[in-house]
C-alpha cells in the first residue's frame, strides 16, 4: 500500500471525501472530517437539486392550482443560486480533499510518514488560521452580496414584468437577450428613452461635478482673502446646507419652486416681475414654470444640487489651502507675480493633482444620485416619451430605474438599466481604488 500511495490515496479520496485519508493514510480526524462534510451533502442532494432544477426552468404555469400554491418563480431562483453556491463551496472542498490525499500520499511513499492528529490541529491553528477565520466572512459575503447581485442580473434575462409575467399569479421565463435587444433596438421607444435618459444623465453628472467643485473652489478662494472678516462666520453659514439633510431641503426646495403658489413666485409677482416677463412673451401665464418646463427644470436641478453640493468642496479646498508651503508663494511675489498668476500656476495646480480623484468619486457618486432627482421632480415633467416607458424629462437612469422597478413594476428593463450603470461607474470605481496606497503596496 505505501509503495503506491500516492496513487491509491487520491483515488480513493476522489471516491468518497476522506476515504484515502481513512484506509491508506490512518488520519482518522480528518478523514472523518471530509466523510461527514459529504454525508451531509448527500443527505441534501435530493433538495439541492430540486433548487437547481427550478433555477433552470423557473417553475410550471399551473393555473388550475389556487395562488399559494403555484410556483414562484422569483423564489425558486433565489433557491436556486443559494444552492449553486452551496454546490460551488462543495467541490472546491472535495478538490481539497483530493489535492491534500495526494499530497500526503506522496509523502507517505518516499518517507513512510504521515500526518499525525497532532500535526493536523497544530497546521489548522497555525497555516489555516487565516483561511479558517475569513471562511464565515466569505460565506456571508456569498449570500448577502454575491448572491443578490446575481439575482439582479438575472433578471434582465427573463420577462418579469407587470401585467403578465408577475408571481406567484405567473411564472416567469428566461428570454435570453430578448429585454437587452428591445432597450437597443432603433426606433424603438423604451431605446429612445434609454438614449435620451443617459445623455441627460451624463450632463446631470458632469454639470453637478463641475459646478460644485468650482462652486467650493470659489468661495474657499473668497474666505481665504486675508481681507475678509469674520471669514469664520460666512464658513459657518456656508456649511449649513450641507450640514442640514439633503432629503428634508430638496423637499423645502420643491415648495419653494412651486410654479403658482411658492414664495419665490409670489415675490416676483409682488415686483411686478412676472407681468414684466409676460409682456415680453416670456410667460404664457401667471404661473412660472419653475419645475413644469423640461428645461427649466434641468437648470433648477443643477442650482439646487450646487446650493447643496459646494460646501463639501469648500471646506476640502479650504483644508488643502491652509497646508500649501507659504515660501512658493512668496517666491512668486518677488517675481512680480500677481494674484491670478498664481493662482493659475500655483494654487490651481496643486488643487487639482491632490483633488483630481475624489472629482472622479464625485463624478460616479453624481451618476447614482437618486434623491437629488427624485426628491425634486420625481423625474416630472412629462413629456411624449414618457407614455408607456415612465421616463420623465428629468429622470436620470437611477430615478428611472427606481419607476420601472417599484412603480410599474417592470423589474426585467430595470435590471437592464442597472448593468449598464455598474458597466459605466465600475471603471471609477476601480480607477479610483487601484489609486489608493494599500493597493499598491498590498497593505491595509
Amino acid at each position: 500500500m505505501r509503495k503506491k500511495a500516492a496513487v491509491y490515496t487520491p483515488a480513493a479520496s476522489a471516491f468518497f471525501m476522506g476515504l484515502g485519508q481513512i484506509v491508506v493514510l490512518k488520519q482518522y480526524l480528518k478523514g472523518a472530517l471530509l466523510a461527514v462534510l459529504e454525508i451531509v451533502f448527500l443527505l441534501n442532494a435530493g433538495t439541492l437539486f430540486k433548487a437547481v432544477r427550478g433555477l433552470i426552468t423557473l417553475g410550471d404555469p399551473r393555473p388550475d392550482l389556487p395562488v399559494r400554491l403555484r410556483d414562484n418563480s422569483t423564489f425558486m431562483m433565489l433557491d436556486g443560486l443559494m444552492a449553486l453556491v452551496v454546490v460551488i463551496f462543495f467541490i472546491i472542498f472535495y478538490a481539497i480533499n483530493i489535492v491534500d490525499a495526494r499530497k500526503q500520499g506522496k509523502l507517505h511513499e518516499k518517507t513512510g510518514e504521515v500526518q499525525t492528529t497532532r500535526q493536523f490541529l497544530k497546521n489548522l491553528g497555525e497555516k489555516a488560521f487565516a483561511y479558517i477565520g475569513l471562511s464565515p466572512a466569505i460565506a456571508m459575503i456569498s449570500f448577502f452580496v454575491i448572491i443578490p447581485l446575481v439575482y439582479a442580473v438575472l433578471l434582465a434575462f427573463t420577462n418579469f414584468s407587470a401585467p403578465s409575467h408577475l408571481p406567484p399569479n405567473n411564472t416567469v421565463d428566461w428570454v435570453g437577450l430578448e429585454t437587452f435587444r428591445e432597450m437597443a433596438s432603433l426606433g424603438g421607444q423604451f431605446s429612445s428613452a434609454f438614449l435620451r435618459t443617459s445623455i441627460w444623465t451624463f450632463q446631470w453628472a458632469l454639470l453637478c461635478t463641475l459646478t460644485t467643485y468650482f462652486g467650493g473652489l470659489f468661495i474657499a478662494l473668497a474666505l481665504n482673502e486675508k481681507k475678509i472678516r469674520i471669514a469664520r462666520v460666512f464658513r459657518t453659514i456656508f456649511i449649513l446646507p450641507y450640514a442640514v439633510p439633503g432629503a428634508v431641503m430638496l423637499f423645502v426646495w420643491a415648495n419653494i419652486l412651486n410654479g403658482q403658489f411658492g414664495p419665490l413666485t409670489k415675490i416676483l409677482r409682488e415686483l411686478d416681475a412676472v407681468e414684466w416677463l409676460k409682456n415680453m412673451g416670456v410667460l404664457q401665464s401667471d404661473a412660472i414654470p419653475w419645475l413644469s418646463d423640461p428645461t427649466m427644470a434641468k437648470i433648477m436641478l443643477l442650482l439646487v444640487n450646487l446650493w447643496l453640493g459646494f460646501p463639501y468642496f469648500m471646506m476640502m479646498i479650504t483644508g488643502i489651502m491652509t497646508s500649501m508651503p507659504e515660501d512658493i508663494f512668496e517666491a512668486a511675489t518677488i517675481d512680480g507675480a500677481d494674484k491670478f498668476q498664481k493662482f493659475r500656476y500655483i494654487t490651481l495646480p496643486l488643487l487639482l493633482y491632490q483633488t483630481l480623484p475624489l472629482m472622479i468619486l464625485s463624478f460616479s457618486y453624481n451618476m447614482n444620485n437618486f434623491g437629488g432627482v427624485y426628491f425634486l421632480t420625481q423625474g416630472n415633467p412629462s413629456d411624449n416619451l414618457t407614455t408607456g416607458t415612465f421616463a420623465g424629462s428629468t429622470d436620470t437612469l437611477m430615478t428611472w430605474m427606481y419607476k420601472l422597478a417599484y412603480d410599474t413594476r417592470i423589474y426585467n428593463k430595470a435590471s437592464v438599466i442597472a448593468i449598464c450603470m455598474f458597466v459605466v461607474i465600475a471603471p471609477f470605481a476601480i480607477y479610483n481604488f487601484a489609486r489608493t496606497k494599500s493597493f499598491r503596496e498590498g497593505e491595509l
